[in-house]
């Protein structure tokens, strides 16, 4: 079954998991012995991380090492980038429709103190 890469990201383990390898190749023994769960568990997220095509596995003499491939990621980002532009709209439409109230606002104020008199005019009590 291929798996997706939202699927393999949406568990804090395999995201854990994925960070630790990113930042450098493991093997999977060292990656098991981080984690406070079975070692069956640990390779059960393994096998989706592999699924997805976020890690490879390779094996070196009696080793089996975890390497990230994170370039499937792109997937994660484009889908997040639509929502970003979306928002960053809105919140520009906003940021404009705030600055119009504040110039009316700034504006009629300055209307009504004109209204109270010159300036230098002596009230009287």
């Amino acid at each position: 079954m291929r798996r997706d890469v939202f699927q393999a990201i949406a568990d804090p383990t395999r995201r854990e998991i994925l960070g630790m390898i990113a930042r450098q190749p493991l093997n999977v023994n060292t990656v098991s012995e981080r984690f406070d769960v079975t070692r069956a568990a640990v390779y059960k997220h393994m096998k989706i991380l592999t699924e997805c095509g976020l890690v490879v596995i390779k094996q070196q003499g009696r080793e089996r090492y975890c390497e990230a491939k994170l370039s499937q990621l792109s997937e994660v980002s484009d889908w997040v980038g639509q929502y970003r532009a979306f928002w960053n709209k809105r919140l520009d439409a906003l940021e404009a429709y705030l600055d119009e109230l504040q110039s009316e606002n700034l504006s009629a104020t300055g209307k009504k103190k004109k209204k109270h008199g010159k300036p230098g005019s002596k009230r009287r009590p």
